[in-house]
C-alpha cells in the first residue's frame, strides 16, 4: 500500500490514522489486540516512522488506541458498562462483562480526618485514618484510580490487608463485614492530572469521571469513603433505580 498526498490535501499521517481506524471498525484489529509495530506500519503504508507516530498519537488522543511503554500500542476495548446501584462491586461488574478484575496497591499511609472526611465517616475532625491509593484494571486495562479513607481504629493495618487481598470487598470481609451498600454517590467531571494520567495510561488533558462515594454497613454506619477517577473514554455509567 502506497500513500500519496491527495488533491484534497489529506496529510500522510491522517491517511495512516484513517487506515488503522478502518481496521478497528471492520474488526481486523480487535479490542485489546496489539497493533503491528511502528516499523511494520511504516512499511505497510510506505511512510516514515515519524508519520506513523503522529498517526498513532492522534488515535490515542481520540481514545481508540493506548500506548504501553516498552510493550506496544493496543486497541482500546469497548466502553465498560458500569452500573451504579446500592451494591456496587468493581470485581462483580468487571467479571460480569467478561473481563478479569484486578486491583493494585499504589500506596497506604496514615492520614487525619478533615471536616469533610469526618462528616462522611461519622468521626471527629482530626481522627486517625488510613489512606489507600489504588488502581483497578479490567484485564490489563486500567479503569480507575481510587483514594480510599478508613478509620484506623476500626480497620487497623488496612493497608497491609488490601495489599494482600487487592479488593476492598475482601478487606471488609477480613474485618467481619460481609455485606455493605452504597450510602452516597456524587459524580463530576475533571481533567486527569499528571499522576492519574500516568496511572491510567491516558494522554495529558484527557477527561476523567470523578466519583465521590461513601459505603455503609447494613445498619447505615459509614465504613469507607473514597474518590475514584475513571477514564471517561473506557467507561459508561448506568444508573439503576430500585
Amino acid at each position: 500500500m502506497t500513500l500519496q498526498e491527495t488533491s484534497s490535501g489529506v496529510a500522510l499521517w491522517r491517511q495512516v490514522a484513517d487506515g488503522i481506524e478502518r481496521g478497528i471498525a471492520d474488526g481486523r484489529f480487535a479490542a485489546g489486540e496489539k497493533l503491528p509495530g511502528e516499523m511494520e506500519i511504516a512499511e505497510t503504508y510506505r511512510v516514515n516512522r515519524h508519520t506513523v507516530r503522529r498517526a498513532l498519537a492522534t488515535l490515542a488522543e481520540r481514545g481508540l488506541v493506548r500506548a504501553e511503554r516498552g510493550s506496544g500500542t493496543y486497541v482500546e476495548a469497548a466502553k465498560l458498562a458500569y452500573p451504579l446501584r446500592s451494591r456496587t462491586r468493581f470485581s462483580e461488574i468487571v467479571g460480569a462483562g467478561g473481563h478479569e478484575p484486578r486491583g493494585q496497591l499504589i500506596d497506604a499511609s496514615d492520614d487525619v480526618a478533615t471536616r469533610e472526611l469526618a462528616r462522611e465517616l461519622g468521626l471527629k475532625t482530626g481522627a486517625p485514618l488510613i489512606r489507600i491509593e489504588s488502581v483497578r484494571l479490567a484485564d490489563r486495562t486500567p479503569i480507575c484510580v481510587s483514594t480510599t479513607w478508613l478509620s484506623t481504629t476500626r480497620f487497623p493495618d488496612a493497608g497491609r490487608v488490601f495489599a494482600t487481598t487487592r479488593s476492598m470487598t475482601k478487606l471488609l470481609v477480613h474485618y467481619g463485614i460481609r455485606d455493605y451498600r452504597r450510602g452516597t454517590t456524587k459524580i463530576t467531571a475533571a481533567i486527569a492530572d499528571a499522576a492519574d494520567a500516568a496511572r491510567l495510561d491516558l494522554a495529558l488533558g484527557r477527561p476523567v469521571l470523578v466519583v465521590d462515594s461513601t459505603d455503609v454497613d447494613t445498619d447505615g454506619t459509614p465504613l469507607v469513603t473514597k474518590r475514584s477517577r475513571f477514564a471517561a473514554e473506557r467507561i459508561e455509567f448506568v444508573v439503576e433505580s430500585g
